[in-house]
Parts: C-alpha cells; structure tokens; sequence
C-alpha cells in the first residue's frame, strides 16, 4: 500500500467511525474552509475557480439540508433548513454577480452554527 492510499484510507476510517457530532462539524469546518478559500480569489479574474470552491461549499450546505431529520423537532429543522437556505441564496448571489462579498453573509451562518454544535460535549452527545 503506497504512504497515499494508506493516508487516505486512514482519513476515511476516522470519518467512517466518527460520531455523527463531530461528522457535522467537520462538514461545518469544510464549508467554512472552502468559503474562506473562495474569498482570497479575485471572482473577476478567476471565475472558474472561485465558482469552484464556492460550489464546494454549497454542496456541503446541500448535503446539511437533506439530511434534516424534521420529525423529532420540526420547528428546530425549520429554523436550520431557513438559516441553510439563506446561506446558499448567498452563495448564489456570489456565483452569479461574481462578487466575493455575499460569502461573509453565508460564513457568518456556518460560523455561528459550527460554534453552537461545539458547544455541545462530544462524550455526552455522540
């Protein structure tokens, strides 16, 4: 096994085990991760790749809100699902006006979210 697969294979095996908690946040940190990347990109200059990371981003927004469990507490996945929603209507004013500035609205949320279910102790609420 080459020193790269085996790497991957490792980061692969701690996602696979992990607690879904820290699975969230993780998808928070890589949201965040790839808006932070797609900020230092001159949109006018670089489409494709500001594009490229913002649709990154939007995908982990995506895949946030379909895995919304709406039974146990509907007006709390409601209230998420809009905050999501939001984000990725900026998202898509960022994509679309080729302007960095909606992704600090966007990160704002993530941000916010992400500090909120870290307050949360992984021993407790795994």
């Amino acid at each position: 096994m080459h020193s790269e697969s085996a790497v991957d294979a490792y980061k692969a095996a701690a996602i696979e085990n992990a607690p879904p908690l820290k699975i969230l946040r993780m998808l928070y940190q890589g949201a965040i991760r790839f808006l932070d990347q797609a900020a230092a990109i001159d949109p006018q200059r670089a489409a494709a790749d500001f594009n490229a990371k913002v649709g990154r981003a939007d995908d982990i927004v995506t895949e946030l809100r379909c895995s919304l469990n709406h039974e146990p507490a509907p007006e709390l996945t409601r209230q998420l699902d809009a905050l999501y929603e939001f984000a990725q209507e900026r998202l898509a004013a960022a994509v679309a006006t080729r302007n960095a500035e909606p992704l600090a609205d966007a990160r704002a949320v993530l941000v916010k979210l992400l500090d909120g279910w870290s307050a949360i102790d992984l021993r407790g609420a795994a």
